[in-house]
This record gives C-alpha cells, structure tokens and sequence, in this order.
C-alpha cells in the first residue's frame, strides 16, 4: 500500500488480509498501536515553516473528534497525532489539514537526501541578492547627489531590477501569505509581504511621478536578508534531520523470512512478532527480537556508541540496526518495524524541537500576536502621521518601516534554533532527546540520583559461580530468566548451554519488579531473585560486597544460590566529580543490598545513598525531595526505575534500559560512558542561556527598534538591514553552543547532600 500520496485518506485500499479496507482501516494501518485504545499517525507536512504554522496545523488537528495531541516538527515537516478511533469512523486528519490550507500525506522515513526546498531557496537567494546589490550601486549614485534625468534613469534601471526579484524571489513569501489569507487567517509572511509590495509599489509611484526618492533598494535588500535567514535557518534544521537519516538508513528494506513455505524476502513492515527472521553476516538486524539459533558478534555501536563486537548467542536479545558480523543467525521478531528500538531512537532525534517548554512556549504566544500587533502599529503610525502632517507619502513611508522593521524573526527563531543546535551537539555526544522541554528542565536541576544496577554500574553482570551450580538447577533457573530482560537473567541466560532453555514456556511467568521472577510448573511455584522475597523471610546482610545474589527457589526450599559480579560503568567517578563542581547534590537510590551499594558509593565517594528500596520507595524519595523544593535529575534503568524517572524534574536513561525505562525517560545515552550525563547537563545549561541572551537580543531590537521607525526617524531601507541583522544574530548567537568546550560553566553554588540521601541501614 502506498502511504506517500496526499489525499490517501479517501481511498479504498487491499488490507493485509485481502478483504477492502476503508479510510477507517487504512488510518489503522499506517498507526502505530499505544495501547489502551490509542493510536498515533505521523503525517509530512511539507508546507510548514514557522511557529504560525505549527501552531495552526496543532489547532486544526486538535479539533477533531477522538484527537487527544497533535504537535508540528519543524525541521521534520513532521506531525505527530495520538487518537483514539470511534465506533464508526477514525479522524479525518488530512482533510482537517487541507481545510486549514496545508497538503499532507502520511509520513516516510525515505527522505531524498538533496531538498527541493534548498535549492528553491538558493536560487532565490541569488536573484535578490545580485539585484538587490545592482540597485544599492545605483541609490549611491542617487545619495551622492544625481538630480534631473539622470536620477530618473538611475529610477527606472532600479525598477526594472528589482521586478524579478519582487516576482521570483518575492514568491517564497507571496505564495505562503495568500495561502494563509485564503483561509481567514494571518502568518509571519502576510506583513513581510505587504511591507515589500508596498515598497516597491510606493517607489514605482515616486518614479513615474518623477518623485526624488525610491525604495527599490529597501524592498529588494529585504527579500534578501529574510531569505538569507531562512536559508541558514533551513541549513540548520536539515543538519538535524540528516542525523534522522542516517539513523534511518540503518533498517534494512527488508529480510529474510522462516517459516512453513521456507524462507522469502519480505518487506520490513511485512514482519510481525514471533516471525522467525535468518540475519546473514553483513546484514543489519531489520527488527527487535530475540537469537533463537545461531552464534555470531554484533557491531553494537548504534546502541551503545561502542565499537567492540559483542557477543551473541541463543536467548541474546538484539535490536534493529545492529550489525550482524561473523555468523548467520535466527531470530524471533520481538516487535514490529515501526516499534523497534531502531524507531524510537527516530523519533527521539525527531522530539527534541518539538517540545514546548516555558521558553518556546512564550515564543509561540508572542508569534501568534504578532501579526495583529504588527498591523495595529503600522495603521496607527500611518494616520498619526497622516492627521499631524497631511502628507500620505510620507505617512506610507513610516508604515513601511513600521511593518519591516518588526518582522518577529529574530524572536520565532530565538528558541528553536538553539534547540536544534543543542540535540545535533547531544547527537554527537551521543545522548537523544525524548522531549525538547527537558532541556530546559535539565539545566533546573539542583540534585542528581542514579540507580546502581545497570546505571553506575555496566548492568551486565556475569554468573560467577556457574561451575559449582547443580546443571540441573542452572537450566531451570534459565529456563525461568528467558521470561525476563533483567540483566541478571540475560547473564543466568548466557551462563546456561545453548540447548538447556528449551522451547517450552513456564505457566503464568510473573515479573515482580524489584523482586524477581515467579513461575509455575505443575503444582509447584518457583521463585528466581532477591533471597528476602524468594524464601519468604529477612535474609542476614552478608559480606558480598560488590556480589549481588540470587536465589532459586522451589515452594520455598532453595534449589541454588546464584553469584553475580558487575562493574562500574566507564566514566562514573569523572561525572561524578564534574556533576558536583557544578554545585549538584549526588546521590544513589538502589533496590539492591546495602553492602553492595556501600561499596559502590564508596568507591565513587558518594555519601548519600539508600538501599534495598522497592519502586514505591523510589518515587516517595525522590516526592519528598520534590515537596523540599529539590528539582531532582533521576538516572536509571530497567522496569523498576520506570516510576522514579517519570516522577523526577528530569529523567535520563541509559539505550540498554527496559522499554518501559527508555519510554519514562527525557534523556537516552547511548554510549557505556556515564559521561554523558554530564555532557548533557553542559549542554542544557549553555542552551538555556543562549535562549535567555536569543530573547533579550529579540526583545531589546524591538523595544529600541519600534518606536524609532514610529517617530519616522527610520527608513524601509535602514529597516530592511536592522530586521535583518537581528535574524542573523539570534541564528549566531546559537551557533555558538557548537563551540563551548565540556565542563567550561561556571559552577553553581555548592549544593549540600539533602538529608533525606544520607545513609541508612537495610530494608529503611
């Protein structure tokens, strides 16, 4: 089915079962399942290009019946729709759009690597540019004194320069406010365009008329730096996406398919769950899923920034895009294409501009007055000046400037570029954003919380003890942790043959986050995690130290005691040093034994720490520090950690976390390193300065610049050059995040351990 023509919501399509599916059904199709009843589209909408925009395509999604969210990606052209279907019929989302005056079509990671929009936009660029300077050659000419048929000449030559610039260049802006005009409704482009066209009209007036002065110069200078901006502003955002497309180029087309026919290729979005899918070496994991047979390495580096081949054999979890190097394998798809990791970090590089915190919000409210600010200011000028002067001429002049002069560029793009800048640079550190918001909370932060396992540790910890544990009781033990992504049962999974899982599944496997594993076979319940939960009854806090322990257990009798060793994450003791010279509070919540966690915080230095805490405890923990007015960044993993991240100011987890974990964080780091938290927090911080400086430098242009051009003491041609130079400065002033070197900020005031982080005993 092709999902890339507009107007593909009418059409009747094949389903997948062969029967025909309606609008309702085809919507259904290209949705991905929330659960719950919730589904969301991602549609292209290629004709945004400012905060008008995405505030109208937000507007007209958001009224339709069973739409529950909609939010615009700029540098995407993407929109994001979550819906809940209704008894008869699904949203009508592209008609909605195309009410409102935008085209669109369901959304495609195939992107052609060379834009239509860049090129439409440098040719512009050069028709206005080279006779916006042939015409500024000219009005020197006329300054220096040119009178009488001369000047006239210098006039005419200027006017038929600026023609095609007004016509050609002009268009980019023209073709998008009569789009919004059509539709009852204004947008950025609706005063540049009447300012310019005003401009040059009043000018060709003033030469036919034999006036002594034109604004040729004014109105064609103006397409020229407003294109210049867009066009760095498009560069920018390209930069961004050309980071989605490389991510999307790691899924491959399509695969290899087992099943009872033999194998075929099939497409990728053809695969389902439980598909089994041969991966040849060389080729690329196209979906989640778990090694059935086979062993082989993989080129883990989309995941964990780290080149090194890791291992993968039987029961191995893997995710789209990893590359598969030395040997054939099979696996059993755990998820669709479009629900793979490989996806989810798509969409996370995608969300990082599409939050709306404090900041992008005020930006947007302030855009959305603009343009009946704008023209209120500009009438008002014109008869104040008309009724005092009686000379419209020049009534329509200081209008002009008025409308030039307060173009909001500088202040639509005070936000978002730097946003854009900040997850590029987070992209290259290897840390994705979830929501562009928490930048802006990240930089809040006053304490820092890490989970032990998985978090300031590797989280893949290795039996120890497997020689002297009964084989027996070992493939039992694997046979319950195949149940279970926790690092220790993926390690319980490696230590155990390859043929000693089996294929047949225990009875009403339960995952108890925090705890442990329980399953039944026969009449019999067996417990596989923490000794405490496993037996029953308080286990005496031995001398393992670094070890962690599990146990299995059948209807309360142990059948083996299983020994795992972790390390410390790289990178742990350096950013804990640098989190701290920045005035943080550092602590570590961990549902593992005190004497594990003591060593740990020992070794990182670390004085306040709690231990053996269950997920509630977590999210109390991190509520009291809340309600001590504490902003607290919680960094975790796994599915006990789910809670504690999304009730933190601010989450970060690590790209080998529970789905659930991923899901509930702001933040992913991708490489092993535990630098990256520090990295991000830099990074968040300079970008929430360089937003404030962006503001201010908005701002403070207009409030000098308005009543200026109101007073009459600006021209359109000086207006032209100072709304332009403010663009170029905002989009300066942002590139500058590019450039600071990690760990240059100035420190905050040293922030105290909270007392609620000191240490306590077990089982607190």
């Amino acid at each position: 089915m092709s999902c890339c023509a507009p107007g593909a919501e009418a059409a009747l399509e094949i389903s997948p079962a062969g029967g025909v599916a309606g609008p309702r059904e085809e919507l259904l199709l290209v949705s991905r399942d929330l659960g719950g009843g919730l589904f969301q589209t991602d549609l292209s909408v290629p004709e945004i290009h400012c905060a008008s925009c995405m505030a109208t395509v937000e507007r007209a999604l958001s009224a339709l019946s069973g739409v529950e969210y909609a939010r615009a990606n700029l540098s995407m052209k993407r929109t994001v729709v979550k819906w809940r279907p209704g008894a008869d019929k699904a949203p009508d989302l592209i008609g909605a759009l195309r009410a409102a005056g935008y085209e669109s079509h369901f959304f495609t990671t195939d992107t052609d690597p060379r834009s239509p929009e860049y090129s439409r936009l440098i040719k512009a660029l050069a028709v206005a540019g080279f006779c916006a300077m042939n015409i500024m050659l000219l009005s020197v000419s006329v300054w220096s004194g040119a009178e009488g048929g001369t000047r006239q000449a210098f006039h005419w030559i200027s006017a038929a320069l600026a023609l095609p610039a007004i016509v050609y260049s002009g268009r980019i802006f023209f073709s998008s406010a009569w789009a919004a005009l059509r539709k009852g409704r204004t947008n950025m482009d609706v005063p540049i365009s009447i300012g310019v066209l005003m401009a040059f009209g009043l000018s060709l007036y003033d030469t036919i008329h034999g006036g002594p002065h034109a604004y040729f110069d004014a109105a064609t200078s103006l397409l020229f730096f407003l294109l210049i901006g867009r066009t760095l502003d498009h560069v920018m955002r390209e930069k961004a996406r050309s980071a989605v497309a490389g991510l999307a180029s790691l899924a491959p087309r399509g695969a290899i398919v087992v099943d009872a026919d033999g194998r075929r290729y099939v497409p990728i979005a053809e695969i389902r769950p439980g598909t089994s899918v041969l991966i040849a070496a060389g080729d690329r994991v196209p979906v989640d899923g778990i090694v059935m047979e086979g062993a082989s390495e993989l080129d883990c580096s989309v995941v964990t920034g780290e080149s090194a081949p890791r291992p993968a054999i039987a029961g191995t979890l893997v995710q789209a895009g990893l590359l598969n190097l030395t040997g054939p394998l099979t696996i059993r798809a755990a998820a669709e294409a479009k629900d793979s990791f490989l996806a989810e970090m798509i969409r996370m590089m995608e969300a990082a501009e599409g939050g709306r915190a404090r900041y992008r919000r005020l930006a947007d409210r302030a855009s959305a007055l603009y343009s009946p600010v704008v023209h209120t200011i500009a009438l008002l000028s014109f008869l104040g000046w008309l009724s005092i002067t009686r000379d419209w001429h020049a009534s329509v002049s200081i209008a002009i400037a008025v409308l030039i002069i307060t173009c909001p560029c500088a202040l639509g793009l005070a936000v978002p570029i730097v946003q854009v800048v900040a997850a590029r640079r987070l992209f290259e550190r290897g840390v994705m954003v979830r929501d562009g918001s928490a930048l802006e909370r990240l930089a809040e932060v006053d304490t820092v919380l890490f989970d032990k396992t998985g978090t300031l540790t590797l989280g893949r910890p290795h039996l120890v003890n497997s020689a002297s544990v009964d084989p027996g009781a070992l493939a039992l033990a694997a046979k319950i942790a195949s149940g279970s992504r926790h690092p220790m049962s993926v390690a319980i999974l490696a230590a155990a043959s390859a043929g000693s899982v089996g294929e047949a599944p225990m009875n009403n496997l339960v995952e108890y986050p925090g705890r442990g594993l329980e399953a039944r076979m026969g009449t019999s319940i067996f417990r596989l995690g923490r000794p405490e939960w496993a037996l029953g009854r308080k286990m005496p806090d031995g001398a393992d130290g670094w070890l962690s322990v599990s146990l299995l257990v059948q209807d309360g009798q142990q059948l083996a005691r299983l020994v795992f060793e972790d390390i410390m994450r790289g990178g742990a003791r350096s950013t804990i040093e640098r989190l701290r010279q920045q005035g943080l509070g550092v602590g570590i919540l961990s549902g593992d034994r005190r004497s594990a966690v003591a060593g740990l915080a020992s070794n990182l230095g670390i004085d306040g720490f709690t231990a053996e805490m269950l997920p509630s405890d977590k999210v109390e923990r991190i509520a009291a520090l809340t309600a001590a007015h504490s902003k607290v960044l919680m960094v975790g993993d796994g599915l006990n950690d789910a809670p504690a991240l999304a009730a933190a100011h601010v989450s970060m987890a690590p790209a080998t976390a529970a789905d659930v974990g991923r899901n509930a964080a702001d933040f992913v780091f991708l490489k092993e390193s535990l630098a990256s938290v520090a990295d991000a927090y830099e990074i968040s911080r300079h970008a929430g300065k360089l937003i404030r400086q962006n503001f201010a430098l908005a701002v403070g242009y207009n409030a000098i610049a308005v009543p200026f051009a109101v007073c009459g003491y600006i021209t359109p041609p000086v207006a032209a050059v100072a709304m332009s130079l403010s663009s170029l400065l905002v989009v300066a002033n942002a590139l500058r995040l590019g450039h600071a070197p990690s760990g240059n900020l100035p420190a905050r005031q040293a922030a105290s351990v909270h007392p609620d982080l000191q240490p306590i005993g077990a089982g607190s």
